[in-house]
């Protein structure tokens, strides 16, 4: 570690250095993290409140968004640049990025099950991207279709990579990466990752000391780099992510990006979480894979600092994050606005992919209890029930005029739902050196490799609506290990792992914890309940975790909150809508003595427990905008009990 310290204070003469600190050998596991995520192939979902939205996103906003870029022109862009059609270029340079994400996600499908056509829907389009590619690897399709003085007249600028803050080639890029990798593995196919591979190593070979020496304009290629790696076992894309994060906050090296490109300070030095939200946690995440494959401990603990610092003061009760629509950035601490908050629903995928991979470097039921609360709420609010129409803002509060729409002229936020909700399944179990892991509850079996033997969980629960938590233990042989349910915080009146908010009585209900049919007692180690014990087929395990009406009151120093309430059961943060409220929702009033109840409507919204109480109903808040346009409100005025 001195020798490391030593080169990193030599300045950018010491970068060359940079590239020889992956240690061979330094990741023992497959993809470096202690802890895996089971394989999509491992685990059958079959749950009543996740697998529609799945075949939803199947059946319907994979086609719609595949015809809308087929509308825009966008994805035809690549046989164009192919020579496969003709015509110009149309849509906007970077939006390549969308066809990819696209690729991605219907890749996650195949993993998932068997889909023919589909499938060869995705060679087809595998092979318009193939024939857009250059000699020498790049793949921009602009570059290649329109001519020098309109590319100077565009963020594409009139050179490769050189206007790289605006035209973000490189993020383009890293999109392509984790679509060649997730193709790869969901089919064996190489025709994708090939493309990818080739790209990669035309920035591997035009970046690093002596070459370009920049970073990325959008953060994203790093992701993408690790991907790579995975798919491949070539450290070099582990070298080059680690190369440009490093590039971070370099003046000696480029013009800096400011704080807007978290280009203000380098990596280890920076203290907040700063400037364009998604961007900051695209970082944040590359920066967690770099950590996990390379063993610097130094990412670790900014890592650490950077995500308490969101946690504790820049996050909205929704999972929200990145309040200001001036730049789609973080704020300053405790700004955390209603009717004015942004959050891009890019920006809360972002944020739950940075929060799971804490989880894999730390093993803590923290980073899930927020990656819990963004799935449910911040993300899944970004798209209708009818799979359709979309929320590029999730505000926490609305005059009414803010409506899902079919497609957005920068459709980034439907084309990263459709990739990352296929991968739920994989979110539900893990494995590491301590145990199994089941981090979300949602009715599914897994078959999990544990020291040698195969260990089949199946997991019964009607969550999020109910609590109680069933799961069958059946290893092939008798096996001795470790079962680690996570214990959610909000199920121990903790809403989030900080006093950014907090409940405003205690519940005295507290969750209990059985092994066949037998009451044991529950102890919380680090957000999970820990059972060692050797398991045998036939073997249950009971977790119930009560759902009373949580009323949650934020910080003090939340403005916008103060005198206000909201509502959450279970893991569901809660709002009302004008549509139930003769058309009003923002002056709603809760008082503190007024009785609850929770009602299950199975003809309301694709079916949802509602909140009465008090003159109001309150619906989940990911289920709003779904019924017309109007007034909605998560913070209630809060009104004192009756004297």
């Amino acid at each position: 570690m001195h020798g490391m310290k030593r080169r990193l204070l030599l300045g950018w003469a010491g970068m060359a250095g940079l590239l020889t600190l992956v240690a061979p050998g330094a990741a023992a596991r497959g993809d470096g993290y202690a802890i895996e995520p089971a394989p999509l192939t491992a685990v059958q979902l079959n749950d009543p409140f996740w697998s529609p939205r799945l075949e939803t996103n199947r059946s319907v906003t994979l086609r719609h968004l595949l015809e809308q870029c087929g509308e825009s022109g966008q994805l035809h862009n690549f046989a164009k640049a192919g020579g496969l059609m003709a015509g110009e270029f149309r849509s906007r340079p970077p939006r390549d990025s969308d066809i990819y994400k696209i690729l991605e996600g219907a890749a996650f499908m195949l993993a998932a099950g068997p889909d023919p056509a589909l499938e060869k829907e995705l060679d087809e389009l595998i092979a318009q991207v193939a024939a857009a590619q250059e000699p020498d690897g790049y793949l921009y399709t602009a570059r290649r279709l329109l001519p020098a003085d309109k590319l100077s007249a565009t963020v594409a600028g009139p050179k490769r990579w050189l206007n790289e803050q605006k035209s973000h080639e490189l993020y383009v890029a890293g999109h392509l990466y984790e679509a060649g990798a997730a193709h790869f593995r969901a089919t064996g196919s190489r025709t994708l990752l090939d493309v990818a591979i080739r790209n990669a190593d035309l920035v591997a070979k035009e970046f690093g000391p002596g070459r370009l020496q920049f970073p990325p304009g959008h953060q994203g290629i790093e992701i993408g780099l690790a991907s790579l790696f995975r798919a491949t076992g070539d450290r070099k894309y582990v070298d080059l992510a680690r190369f440009f994060i490093e590039l971070r906050g370099r003046p000696e090296t480029h013009t800096l990006y400011g704080d807007y490109g978290q280009d203000h300070r380098p990596v280890v030095e920076q203290e907040e979480a700063v400037g364009h939200a998604v961007r900051a946690c695209y970082l944040y995440a590359g920066m967690a894979d770099v950590a996990a494959l390379t063993a610097d401990s130094r990412y670790g603990k900014v890592l650490d600092r950077l995500w308490n610092d969101v946690v504790s003061t820049k996050l909205s009760l929704t999972g929200g994050i990145g309040p200001r629509r001036r730049g789609e950035a973080f704020g300053d601490a405790y700004e955390l606005p209603n009717l004015e908050a942004y959050n891009e629903t890019c920006a809360a995928l972002a944020a739950a992919i940075w929060s799971y991979r804490m989880f894999q470097l730390e093993a803590a039921g923290k980073y899930v209890d927020v990656f819990e609360r963004i799935i449910y709420n911040g993300m899944l609010s970004g798209v209708s029930l009818s799979g359709d129409r979309f929320f590029y803002e999730n505000p926490l509060a609305s005059r009414g005029g803010h409506n899902r729409v079919a497609w957005f002229e920068t459709p980034c936020c439907p084309t990263n739902l459709v990739r990352f909700l296929p991968t739920i399944p994989g979110y539900v179990y893990a494995t590491g050196p301590d145990g199994v892991y089941v981090n979300l509850f949602a009715e599914s079996a897994a078959t999990l490799e544990v020291e040698g033997c195969p260990l089949r969980l199946t997991q019964s629960t009607r969550y999020p609506w109910e609590g109680r938590v069933t799961i069958a233990v059946d290893p092939e042989r008798p096996l001795e290990a470790t079962l680690c349910l996570r214990v959610p915080g909000w199920a121990r009146n903790e809403p989030v792992p900080s006093d950014l908010y907090r409940v405003a009585a205690t519940d005295p209900a507290e969750p209990t914890l059985r092994v066949n049919a037998q009451p044991v007692e529950l102890r919380v180690e680090n957000g999970y309940a820990r059972l060692h014990r050797r398991w045998e087929k036939g073997d249950s395990v009971e977790l119930d975790l009560p759902m009373p009406i949580r009323r949650v009151l934020a910080h003090p120093a939340v403005k916008d909150d103060a005198g206000r309430v909201a509502l959450q059961r279970g893991p569901l943060v809660y709002c009302v809508e004008g549509v139930d409220h003769g058309g009003q929702a923002l002056n709603l009033g809760l008082a503190d003595d007024a009785a609850l109840a929770a009602e299950y409507r199975a003809d309301l919204l694709g079916g949802v427990t509602v909140i009465r109480g008090d003159g109001l109903t309150a619906i989940p808040y990911y289920a709003w905008g779904n019924r017309g346009d109007g007034e909605m409100a998560v913070w209630l005025v809060r009104r004192p009990g009756t004297p």
